[in-house]
């Protein structure tokens, strides 16, 4: 036998193996219960949980953020806007039907029809059509030349001998009953918000070794703490309070601790239409008296990173020589002088924030005692989510705001920081203007080579911290553990869960 032949025979004899293991149930907990399973409507994280289990995108990430196939097996530029996908043979969805081209193509038109309101139909602006070659070949036709062409193809496809008699896809029954060509199907979901998924036998890659999931529906964080404490979840989040004061030793021997920089940053923002923030130094001197690791030590135990800027580290789009954020309270009081504020006329300016979120609230106050300490003068004002977006963020009346955004593998700076973006509705809520920045946004659209996008982005990364629209302050941690039995967990940048199927609990 040969090492070919023998590397064949102990995979199959693994396969085997794990065939006769008993069936085996993840269980999880959901906060909140999923309104609709389907990939072009799934808006709550709950129902974008559960349908990423039930249905597939043409493309994936791997592990190490890699755009990958999924549904499709390979895919070539014809030119600069068309793309021919090539389609995996053998796909089956959940009810036996095969899975095609018109699958694709119907899942597009059904994203642009004027039956179906969802903000990801937006994803797709630019394409011009799809045209189907044959049942396993299909043209995407864009309008002009669009670095995220490809990664649109994440979004899950649905099939088409199902939804293409449809009347009103919002409120169709099969939003609630899913058929789809993911690794689970749905078996079933309860009024007391249960959700219980099953292996697909016939999965394209094979048969998950974990028979089924159950998500138990907790909406209450302190009894899902609870829950877990009782080891009846194999996984769940830890806030850094949970993990450093709130635990014991058996609790760390039953659940392998995961802790990974988070998808998400939070910055202060400044209104730049404000006359006091227009002036650079003023924006630099603020940066500058922030102590953002006094910021991460107080609010997350040390279970953070200093945030330097608007697009996720380790990913193409993140400069790898990228200067660390200085802490110089002298220098800062002597710029803010330069800008004619001193103790006779002190800057003044109010940070506006949400109430319903305890840690920025806290982080607001110690950036208030950290400016006071260069003669700054901070008042804090929180609100309700719904009157603050309505009335201060939404309308721009604010001097300084404290949010949020999140960090995601392909970034796209048009929506925050070009400035057509600046207006009633869109997300450039510090109004920030760059000719250049402007300039690079578009060149950068207009890319298909990632590396080419990579590095007009970090150019841009580097002109938007230079010119300090806001004050990149930190990015948690996210802290995940998983039931020790459970193997071969793999972090990575896209999380623990992209092996899931390969998961074996005894």
């Amino acid at each position: 036998m040969n090492i070919v032949q023998r590397s064949v025979w102990l995979l199959f004899l693994s396969f085997v193996a794990i065939s006769q293991l008993p069936a085996s149930t993840l269980h999880l907990s959901l906060s909140a219960n999923p309104s609709r399973i389907n990939p072009l409507l799934a808006t709550d994280s709950a129902s974008g949980e559960i349908t990423n289990w039930i249905f597939n995108g043409l493309v994936k990430f791997d592990k190490d953020g890699k755009i990958v196939g999924d549904l499709a097996d390979s895919w070539e530029y014809l030119s600069p806007k068309i793309i021919r996908f090539h389609l995996r043979e053998g796909v089956k969805w959940h009810d036996g039907r095969p899975f095609g081209a018109e699958d694709v193509a119907f899942t597009f038109h059904l994203s642009q029809s004027k039956k179906l309101f969802t903000p990801y139909s937006s994803e797709f602006r630019y394409v011009g059509s799809v045209h189907i070659v044959d049942e396993r070949t299909l043209d995407v036709i864009y309008k002009k030349p669009y670095y995220k062409a490809l990664s649109i193809w994440m979004m899950g496809i649905l099939p088409k001998h199902i939804w293409q008699n449809v009347k009103d896809p919002m409120t169709s029954k099969f939003n609630r009953n899913p058929v789809g060509t993911g690794p689970y199907r749905l078996e079933s979901l309860d009024l007391s918000g249960d959700v219980v998924l099953k292996a697909n036998k016939e999965y394209y890659r094979h048969k998950p070794f974990i028979e089924k999931i159950h998500y138990h529906f907790i909406p209450d964080p302190t009894t899902q703490f609870m829950t877990l404490k009782a080891h009846e979840l194999d996984m769940g989040s830890l806030t850094p309070l949970q993990i450093e004061k709130q635990i014991d030793d058996s609790f760390k021997e039953y659940y392998r601790i995961v802790s990974m920089p988070g998808q998400g940053y939070t910055y202060l923002g400044f209104n730049l239409k404000r006359e006091k923030f227009k002036d650079v130094r003023v924006r630099k001197a603020i940066d500058m008296a922030i102590d953002k690791k006094m910021l991460i030590d107080i609010l997350f135990f040390s279970h953070g990173k200093v945030c330097h800027g608007p697009f996720m580290p380790k990913t193409f789009a993140y400069p790898h020589d990228i200067a660390p954020a200085i802490y110089d309270p002298k220098k800062a009081k002597k710029l803010l002088a330069e800008a004619g504020y001193d103790e006779s006329n002190p800057l003044l300016f109010t940070i506006f924030t949400n109430a319903n979120n305890a840690t920025r609230l806290y982080a607001a106050q110690i950036i208030q005692h950290q400016l006071g300490k260069i003669g700054v003068k901070v008042k804090i004002r929180a609100m309700e989510w719904q009157a603050f977006l309505n009335t201060v963020v939404t309308p721009r009346r604010f001097d300084a705001i404290l949010l949020g955004w999140s960090l995601g593998l392909i970034p796209d700076a048009y929506p925050l920081w070009h400035s057509e973006s600046d207006k009633l509705g869109g997300f450039n809520l510090a109004g920030y203007h760059n000719e250049n920045v402007d300039r690079l946004i578009k060149e950068a659209e207009r890319q298909t080579d990632i590396d080419e996008v990579g590095r007009l982005y970090k150019k841009i990364f580097k002109m938007i911290v230079h010119d300090k629209p806001y004050v990149f302050l930190y990015i948690p941690d996210s802290i995940t553990v998983v039931n020790r039995k459970i193997n071969p967990i793999e972090p990575s940048i896209v999380g623990i869960m992209h092996n899931q199927i390969d998961w074996i609990k005894p």
